[in-house]
């Protein structure tokens, strides 16, 4: 990363948070509360210590769910950061009716709102009061853009969910190919300026985990989990 950063431009590290048992075992989180396991909290260390390397961090975000949160804890702490700032419109995509469920056996006990969250059409809710992809999108997107009006010329940290993450890719690249799966602390570089411009720097860097492991699974970062 660069030292400068151009005064009309913000730098916006997106990290996904750490693993949970629920990524684990392939349950779906949505908006309910699940912490970071052990491999998680190690992930967040790893991730923190990477970047404390790199050119001054000025603030971090992060989703209010604790799985982010305690990720953006350790960021910030290791960075130098005084606080968190916690904002709801950085949590993950609510599924719905599917919360709370593994993924396999939803398919079998829940067959429509499967379909509602592997549909192609982006306006399509979840039953139980889960999101559209078009709402996540519009909400998620939002949040970005309040963040970088804020921090023109400076390096900012968010810390959200992977169905977040996958939605920014596609506000920057809206013709690029699918990016595949977003794995739990994976480093995602936006630069946003005037007038709303998004561009991609960088996607999916998980350098920082050589040799400790990580789900290669991706889950909860793909289309169909969250």
């Amino acid at each position: 990363m660069a030292d400068n950063i151009d005064p009309n431009i913000a730098e916006i590290i997106v990290v996904r948070h750490g693993e949970t048992e629920w990524n684990a075992d392939g349950r779906l989180q949505g908006h309910l509360d699940v912490m970071l396991n052990d491999v998680g909290r190690q992930q967040a260390v790893l991730v923190a210590e990477r970047l404390s390397r790199e050119p001054r961090i000025s603030a971090v975000y992060s989703s209010d769910l604790k799985r982010a949160s305690e990720t953006a804890e350790t960021i910030a702490t290791r960075c130098g950061v005084q606080e968190v700032v916690r904002d709801p419109d950085l949590r993950e995509r609510h599924l719905g009716e599917l919360q709370g469920l593994v993924y396999k056996e939803a398919s079998v006990s829940n067959p429509k709102a499967c379909q509602a969250v592997s549909s192609h059409r982006t306006d399509k809710e979840i039953p139980g009061g889960g999101e559209s992809i078009d709402q996540l999108f519009h909400r998620c997107s939002s949040a970005m853009e309040r963040i970088s009006q804020k921090h023109k010329g400076e390096r900012v940290v968010v810390v959200t969910h992977g169905g977040v993450v996958r939605s920014l890719y596609d506000r920057a690249c809206p013709n690029g190919r699918s990016k595949g799966k977003v794995l739990n602390t994976s480093i995602n570089i936006f630069h946003l300026s005037d007038p709303n411009k998004w561009v991609l720097k960088s996607w999916g860097d998980v350098g920082h985990l050589d040799g400790v492991g990580y789900l290669q699974s991706g889950f909860g970062g793909d289309r169909t989990s969250g």
